[in-house]
Protein backbone atom coordinates (compact mmCIF):
# COMPACT_ATOMS: atom_id res chain seq x y z
CA UNK A 1 0.00 0.00 0.00
CA UNK A 2 2.80 2.43 0.85
CA UNK A 3 4.40 1.77 -2.52
CA UNK A 4 1.17 2.36 -4.42
CA UNK A 5 0.10 5.39 -2.41
CA UNK A 6 3.32 7.37 -2.03
CA UNK A 7 6.42 5.95 -3.68
CA UNK A 8 8.67 8.70 -2.40
CA UNK A 9 7.62 7.96 1.18
CA UNK A 10 8.06 4.24 0.60
CA UNK A 11 11.60 4.73 -0.70
CA UNK A 12 12.48 6.99 2.23
CA UNK A 13 11.15 4.50 4.78
CA UNK A 14 12.95 1.60 3.15
CA UNK A 15 16.26 3.47 3.14
CA UNK A 16 15.80 4.72 6.72
CA UNK A 17 15.34 1.17 8.04
CA UNK A 18 19.10 0.76 7.65
CA UNK A 19 20.18 3.96 9.38
CA UNK A 20 20.69 4.79 13.03
CA UNK A 21 18.15 6.52 15.29
CA UNK A 22 19.14 9.93 13.86
CA UNK A 23 21.00 10.40 10.58
CA UNK A 24 21.78 13.31 8.30
CA UNK A 25 20.62 12.59 4.75
CA UNK A 26 21.83 14.79 1.88
CA UNK A 27 19.10 17.09 0.47
CA UNK A 28 16.58 15.96 3.11
CA UNK A 29 18.13 16.99 6.42
CA UNK A 30 18.05 15.04 9.66
CA UNK A 31 16.01 11.84 9.69
CA UNK A 32 14.81 10.46 13.05
CA UNK A 33 13.46 6.92 13.41
CA UNK A 34 13.61 6.46 17.19
CA UNK A 35 10.37 7.20 19.11
CA UNK A 36 12.11 8.64 22.18
CA UNK A 37 14.23 11.01 20.10
CA UNK A 38 11.22 11.96 17.98
CA UNK A 39 9.25 12.92 21.09
CA UNK A 40 12.23 14.88 22.41
CA UNK A 41 12.22 16.96 19.22
CA UNK A 42 8.44 17.45 19.32
CA UNK A 43 8.58 18.63 22.93
CA UNK A 44 11.49 21.07 22.42
CA UNK A 45 9.60 24.10 21.14
CA UNK A 46 12.51 26.48 21.69
CA UNK A 47 14.80 24.69 19.27
CA UNK A 48 12.38 23.02 16.86
CA UNK A 49 9.49 24.86 15.24
CA UNK A 50 6.79 24.49 12.61
CA UNK A 51 7.62 27.72 10.80
CA UNK A 52 10.61 27.83 8.49
CA UNK A 53 11.90 25.28 6.00
CA UNK A 54 10.79 21.78 6.94
CA UNK A 55 7.76 22.64 9.08
CA UNK A 56 4.11 22.43 8.08
CA UNK A 57 3.67 26.00 9.25
CA UNK A 58 5.95 27.05 6.40
CA UNK A 59 3.54 25.48 3.91
CA UNK A 60 0.46 26.99 5.51
CA UNK A 61 1.99 30.48 5.78
CA UNK A 62 2.63 30.54 2.04
CA UNK A 63 -1.09 29.95 1.48
CA UNK A 64 -2.62 32.13 4.22
CA UNK A 65 -0.04 34.78 5.12
CA UNK A 66 1.88 35.93 8.17
CA UNK A 67 -1.08 35.66 10.53
CA UNK A 68 -0.93 31.90 10.05
CA UNK A 69 2.80 31.93 10.84
CA UNK A 70 2.04 33.76 14.08
CA UNK A 71 -0.56 31.11 14.88
CA UNK A 72 1.90 28.23 14.46
CA UNK A 73 4.69 29.93 16.36
CA UNK A 74 3.15 32.26 18.91
CA UNK A 75 0.96 32.66 21.97
CA UNK A 76 -2.16 32.77 19.79
CA UNK A 77 -1.76 29.06 19.17
CA UNK A 78 -2.03 28.28 22.88
CA UNK A 79 -5.06 30.57 23.19
CA UNK A 80 -6.89 28.90 20.31
CA UNK A 81 -6.17 25.43 21.67
CA UNK A 82 -7.31 26.42 25.16
CA UNK A 83 -10.53 28.02 23.94
CA UNK A 84 -11.32 25.17 21.52
CA UNK A 85 -10.36 22.28 23.81
CA UNK A 86 -13.92 21.80 25.03
CA UNK A 87 -14.91 20.72 21.51
CA UNK A 88 -12.40 17.86 21.57
CA UNK A 89 -12.80 16.13 24.95
CA UNK A 90 -13.59 12.41 25.08
CA UNK A 91 -17.26 13.13 25.84
CA UNK A 92 -17.48 15.84 23.17
CA UNK A 93 -15.87 13.47 20.65
CA UNK A 94 -18.47 10.78 21.32
CA UNK A 95 -21.30 13.31 21.01
CA UNK A 96 -19.85 14.76 17.80
CA UNK A 97 -19.36 11.40 16.10
CA UNK A 98 -22.80 10.14 17.11
CA UNK A 99 -24.51 13.39 16.09
CA UNK A 100 -22.83 13.63 12.69
CA UNK A 101 -22.47 9.93 11.85
CA UNK A 102 -24.87 7.90 14.01
CA UNK A 103 -27.75 7.39 11.58
CA UNK A 104 -25.31 6.61 8.76
CA UNK A 105 -23.67 3.91 10.88
CA UNK A 106 -27.12 2.48 11.54
CA UNK A 107 -27.68 2.24 7.79
CA UNK A 108 -24.31 0.54 7.27
CA UNK A 109 -25.19 -2.02 9.97
CA UNK A 110 -28.59 -2.64 8.36
CA UNK A 111 -27.02 -3.29 4.94
CA UNK A 112 -24.51 -5.72 6.41
CA UNK A 113 -27.17 -7.56 8.41
CA UNK A 114 -29.20 -7.96 5.21
CA UNK A 115 -26.25 -9.70 3.55
CA UNK A 116 -25.01 -6.74 1.57
CA UNK A 117 -21.54 -5.35 1.10
CA UNK A 118 -20.20 -2.03 2.37
CA UNK A 119 -17.30 -0.03 0.97
CA UNK A 120 -15.65 0.98 4.23
CA UNK A 121 -13.22 3.31 2.43
CA UNK A 122 -16.02 5.31 0.82
CA UNK A 123 -18.05 5.31 4.04
CA UNK A 124 -15.06 6.57 6.03
CA UNK A 125 -14.52 9.44 3.59
CA UNK A 126 -18.15 10.50 3.70
CA UNK A 127 -18.44 10.15 7.48
CA UNK A 128 -15.22 12.10 8.09
CA UNK A 129 -16.53 14.88 5.87
CA UNK A 130 -19.83 14.99 7.77
CA UNK A 131 -17.99 15.13 11.07
CA UNK A 132 -15.74 18.01 9.97
CA UNK A 133 -18.70 19.96 8.58
CA UNK A 134 -20.56 19.56 11.87
CA UNK A 135 -17.54 20.63 13.90
CA UNK A 136 -16.99 23.72 11.78
CA UNK A 137 -20.66 24.66 11.79
CA UNK A 138 -21.33 24.10 8.09
CA UNK A 139 -24.64 22.73 6.71
CA UNK A 140 -25.15 19.11 7.69
CA UNK A 141 -28.10 18.22 5.42
CA UNK A 142 -26.15 17.78 2.21
CA UNK A 143 -26.02 14.52 0.19
CA UNK A 144 -23.09 12.13 0.47
CA UNK A 145 -21.73 13.47 -2.81
CA UNK A 146 -20.93 16.82 -1.18
CA UNK A 147 -18.75 15.14 1.44
CA UNK A 148 -17.00 12.99 -1.15
CA UNK A 149 -16.20 16.23 -2.97
CA UNK A 150 -14.93 17.81 0.25
CA UNK A 151 -12.69 14.83 0.91
CA UNK A 152 -11.49 14.85 -2.69
CA UNK A 153 -10.58 18.52 -2.49
CA UNK A 154 -8.66 17.92 0.73
CA UNK A 155 -6.88 14.99 -0.91
CA UNK A 156 -5.89 17.14 -3.88
CA UNK A 157 -4.60 19.87 -1.59
CA UNK A 158 -2.61 17.38 0.48
CA UNK A 159 -1.32 15.85 -2.74
CA UNK A 160 0.42 19.11 -3.61
CA UNK A 161 2.73 18.40 -0.66
CA UNK A 162 3.96 15.15 -2.23
CA UNK A 163 6.98 16.98 -3.64
CA UNK A 164 7.92 18.83 -0.45
CA UNK A 165 10.04 16.14 1.20
CA UNK A 166 13.22 17.92 0.11
CA UNK A 167 11.82 21.45 0.52
CA UNK A 168 8.63 22.98 1.88
CA UNK A 169 9.02 26.00 -0.38
CA UNK A 170 6.24 26.16 -2.98
CA UNK A 171 6.58 27.67 -6.44
CA UNK A 172 4.04 30.32 -7.58
CA UNK A 173 2.13 27.88 -9.80
CA UNK A 174 1.68 25.40 -6.95
CA UNK A 175 0.55 28.17 -4.60
CA UNK A 176 -2.02 29.29 -7.17
CA UNK A 177 -3.38 25.74 -7.53
CA UNK A 178 -3.47 25.32 -3.76
CA UNK A 179 -5.37 28.57 -3.23
CA UNK A 180 -7.95 27.55 -5.82
CA UNK A 181 -8.53 24.30 -3.91
CA UNK A 182 -8.73 26.22 -0.62
CA UNK A 183 -11.45 28.42 -2.13
CA UNK A 184 -13.35 25.24 -3.01
CA UNK A 185 -12.95 23.78 0.47
CA UNK A 186 -13.90 26.95 2.35
CA UNK A 187 -16.80 28.15 0.23
CA UNK A 188 -19.17 27.87 3.22
CA UNK A 189 -16.75 29.20 5.84
CA UNK A 190 -17.76 32.92 5.72
CA UNK A 191 -21.35 32.05 6.57
CA UNK A 192 -20.29 29.55 9.23
CA UNK A 193 -17.97 32.17 10.70
CA UNK A 194 -20.76 34.77 10.80
CA UNK A 195 -23.51 32.51 12.15
CA UNK A 196 -21.70 29.75 14.07
CA UNK A 197 -22.46 29.31 17.76
CA UNK A 198 -20.08 28.40 20.61
CA UNK A 199 -20.48 24.72 19.81
CA UNK A 200 -18.67 25.19 16.49
CA UNK A 201 -15.03 25.90 15.78
CA UNK A 202 -15.83 28.81 13.46
CA UNK A 203 -18.10 30.35 16.09
CA UNK A 204 -15.30 30.18 18.63
CA UNK A 205 -12.86 31.69 16.12
CA UNK A 206 -15.19 34.67 15.75
CA UNK A 207 -15.64 35.00 19.50
CA UNK A 208 -11.85 35.04 19.96
CA UNK A 209 -11.50 37.85 17.47
CA UNK A 210 -9.64 35.75 14.92
CA UNK A 211 -10.01 37.23 11.47
CA UNK A 212 -11.79 35.40 8.68
CA UNK A 213 -8.51 34.69 6.78
CA UNK A 214 -7.08 32.85 9.78
CA UNK A 215 -10.40 31.08 10.33
CA UNK A 216 -10.27 29.89 6.71
CA UNK A 217 -6.76 28.60 7.30
CA UNK A 218 -7.80 26.73 10.44
CA UNK A 219 -10.85 25.31 8.67
CA UNK A 220 -8.67 24.05 5.83
CA UNK A 221 -6.23 22.53 8.30
CA UNK A 222 -9.10 20.76 10.04
CA UNK A 223 -10.39 19.39 6.73
CA UNK A 224 -6.98 17.86 5.98
CA UNK A 225 -6.36 16.55 9.49
CA UNK A 226 -9.95 15.48 10.12
CA UNK A 227 -10.61 13.68 6.85
CA UNK A 228 -7.36 12.39 5.35
CA UNK A 229 -5.76 11.00 8.49
CA UNK A 230 -9.05 10.02 10.14
CA UNK A 231 -10.29 8.03 7.16
CA UNK A 232 -6.90 6.38 6.64
CA UNK A 233 -6.65 5.30 10.28
CA UNK A 234 -10.18 3.91 10.23
CA UNK A 235 -9.93 1.93 7.01
CA UNK A 236 -6.47 0.55 7.65
CA UNK A 237 -7.46 -0.60 11.14
CA UNK A 238 -10.43 -2.46 9.64
CA UNK A 239 -8.06 -4.16 7.19
CA UNK A 240 -5.47 -5.00 9.88
CA UNK A 241 -8.07 -6.69 12.08
CA UNK A 242 -9.20 -8.79 9.14
CA UNK A 243 -5.78 -9.65 7.73
CA UNK A 244 -4.31 -10.70 11.09
CA UNK A 245 -7.36 -12.78 12.01
CA UNK A 246 -7.72 -10.93 15.31
CA UNK A 247 -11.27 -9.65 14.98
CA UNK A 248 -12.62 -12.85 16.53
CA UNK A 249 -10.71 -11.99 19.71
CA UNK A 250 -12.38 -8.58 19.64
CA UNK A 251 -15.81 -10.13 19.16
CA UNK A 252 -15.21 -12.48 22.07
CA UNK A 253 -13.95 -9.69 24.31
CA UNK A 254 -15.20 -6.17 23.37
CA UNK A 255 -12.98 -4.69 26.09
CA UNK A 256 -10.11 -5.18 23.63
CA UNK A 257 -11.53 -2.52 21.31
CA UNK A 258 -9.58 0.34 22.88
CA UNK A 259 -6.34 -1.58 22.38
CA UNK A 260 -7.35 -2.49 18.83
CA UNK A 261 -7.90 1.17 18.00
CA UNK A 262 -4.57 2.14 19.54
CA UNK A 263 -2.79 -0.68 17.70
CA UNK A 264 -4.42 0.22 14.40
CA UNK A 265 -3.30 3.83 14.67
CA UNK A 266 0.18 2.77 15.81
CA UNK A 267 0.74 0.41 12.89
CA UNK A 268 -1.02 2.53 10.24
CA UNK A 269 0.56 5.79 11.52
CA UNK A 270 -1.78 8.10 9.54
CA UNK A 271 0.82 10.88 9.84
CA UNK A 272 3.84 8.79 8.75
CA UNK A 273 6.22 11.76 8.61
CA UNK A 274 6.29 14.92 10.73
CA UNK A 275 8.56 17.80 9.76
CA UNK A 276 10.24 20.38 11.97
CA UNK A 277 12.50 23.37 11.37
CA UNK A 278 15.62 23.78 13.53
CA UNK A 279 15.18 27.25 15.00
CA UNK A 280 18.26 27.16 17.25
CA UNK A 281 21.33 24.93 17.38
CA UNK A 282 20.55 21.70 19.21
CA UNK A 283 22.21 18.44 20.20
CA UNK A 284 20.18 15.26 19.75
CA UNK A 285 21.70 11.91 20.65
CA UNK A 286 25.17 13.40 20.29
CA UNK A 287 24.49 14.92 16.87
CA UNK A 288 24.71 18.70 16.44
CA UNK A 289 21.81 20.15 14.48
CA UNK A 290 22.33 23.68 13.19
CA UNK A 291 19.78 26.47 13.00
CA UNK A 292 18.18 26.38 9.57
CA UNK A 293 18.38 22.59 9.25
CA UNK A 294 15.25 20.55 8.72
CA UNK A 295 14.19 17.39 10.59
CA UNK A 296 11.99 14.57 9.33
CA UNK A 297 10.49 12.45 12.10
CA UNK A 298 9.59 9.11 10.53
CA UNK A 299 6.74 8.25 12.85
CA UNK A 300 5.83 5.21 10.76
CA UNK A 301 9.15 3.56 11.59
CA UNK A 302 9.27 4.93 15.12
CA UNK A 303 5.91 3.44 16.06
CA UNK A 304 6.17 0.18 14.11
CA UNK A 305 9.38 -0.71 15.87
CA UNK A 306 7.26 -2.03 18.75
CA UNK A 307 6.16 -4.98 16.62
CA UNK A 308 3.26 -6.10 14.40
CA UNK A 309 -0.42 -5.38 15.01
CA UNK A 310 -1.65 -7.16 18.15
CA UNK A 311 -4.90 -6.36 19.96
CA UNK A 312 -3.45 -7.92 23.11
CA UNK A 313 -0.36 -5.71 23.13
CA UNK A 314 0.13 -3.81 26.37
CA UNK A 315 0.40 -0.05 26.29
CA UNK A 316 3.79 1.01 24.87
CA UNK A 317 4.82 4.27 26.60
CA UNK A 318 7.61 5.04 24.12
CA UNK A 319 5.14 5.31 21.24
CA UNK A 320 2.16 6.80 23.10
CA UNK A 321 0.09 8.75 20.56
CA UNK A 322 3.21 9.59 18.55
CA UNK A 323 1.07 9.13 15.43
CA UNK A 324 -0.75 12.28 16.59
CA UNK A 325 2.46 14.27 17.08
CA UNK A 326 3.55 15.56 20.47
CA UNK A 327 4.13 18.56 22.67
CA UNK A 328 1.93 21.62 22.33
CA UNK A 329 1.19 20.65 18.72
CA UNK A 330 -0.26 17.24 19.62
CA UNK A 331 -3.30 16.76 17.39
CA UNK A 332 -6.24 18.43 19.14
CA UNK A 333 -8.62 15.97 17.50
CA UNK A 334 -6.93 12.81 18.81
CA UNK A 335 -10.02 11.78 20.80
CA UNK A 336 -12.22 12.36 17.74
CA UNK A 337 -9.98 10.17 15.58
CA UNK A 338 -10.00 7.33 18.12
CA UNK A 339 -13.77 7.60 18.48
CA UNK A 340 -14.28 7.41 14.71
CA UNK A 341 -12.22 4.22 14.44
CA UNK A 342 -13.99 2.64 17.43
CA UNK A 343 -17.41 3.57 16.03
CA UNK A 344 -16.67 1.90 12.71
CA UNK A 345 -15.46 -1.28 14.42
CA UNK A 346 -18.60 -1.31 16.56
CA UNK A 347 -20.76 -1.01 13.44
CA UNK A 348 -18.97 -3.79 11.56
CA UNK A 349 -19.30 -6.10 14.58
CA UNK A 350 -22.84 -5.10 15.54
CA UNK A 351 -24.21 -8.36 14.12
CA UNK A 352 -21.96 -10.42 16.36
CA UNK A 353 -20.13 -11.95 13.40
CA UNK A 354 -16.73 -11.20 11.85
CA UNK A 355 -16.57 -9.41 8.52
CA UNK A 356 -14.58 -10.49 5.51
CA UNK A 357 -12.99 -8.33 2.84
CA UNK A 358 -14.34 -9.18 -0.62
CA UNK A 359 -12.27 -6.64 -2.60
CA UNK A 360 -9.75 -3.89 -2.00
CA UNK A 361 -7.81 -1.29 -3.95
CA UNK A 362 -5.06 0.94 -2.63
CA UNK A 363 -5.25 4.71 -3.16
CA UNK A 364 -2.57 5.99 -5.55
CA UNK A 365 -0.44 9.12 -5.35
CA UNK A 366 -1.76 10.34 -2.01
CA UNK A 367 0.05 12.00 0.88
CA UNK A 368 -1.55 9.70 3.46
CA UNK A 369 -1.52 6.02 2.35
CA UNK A 370 -4.96 4.43 2.45
CA UNK A 371 -7.46 2.37 0.49
CA UNK A 372 -9.50 3.81 -2.37
CA UNK A 373 -11.86 0.86 -1.92
CA UNK A 374 -12.32 -1.72 0.83
CA UNK A 375 -15.51 -3.73 0.44
CA UNK A 376 -16.63 -5.98 3.28
CA UNK A 377 -19.52 -8.26 4.05
CA UNK A 378 -20.36 -10.35 7.10
CA UNK A 379 -18.99 -13.87 7.27
CA UNK A 380 -21.55 -16.65 7.24
CA UNK A 381 -22.49 -18.56 10.35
Amino acid sequence: MLWQGNRGLYALLQAARHTGPITRVPRLGWVVTDPVLARRVLNDHDRFGMNGEGGVGHLWTQLFGDEMAQFFGGARHAEVRTRARGLFTEDAARDLVERSQGRHHAELARRLAAGGTVDVADAARVLAGRMVADLLGLPADRPDRAYRDLFGAGERLAGLALGTTASTGLDPATIARARAIVDEITTGVPRGYADGGPGTLLGRCRAMGLGLPLARGLATLLVIAGTETGASGTVRTVALLHDTGQQRALLADPSLREGAVREGLRVAAPAPVIGRHVARDAVVDGRRLRAGDRVLLLTYLATNGAGPFDVHRAYVPETRQLWFGGGRHLCLGAAVARTQVARMLSTLHSGGRPYRIVSRRAARRVLVPSYAELRVTLARG
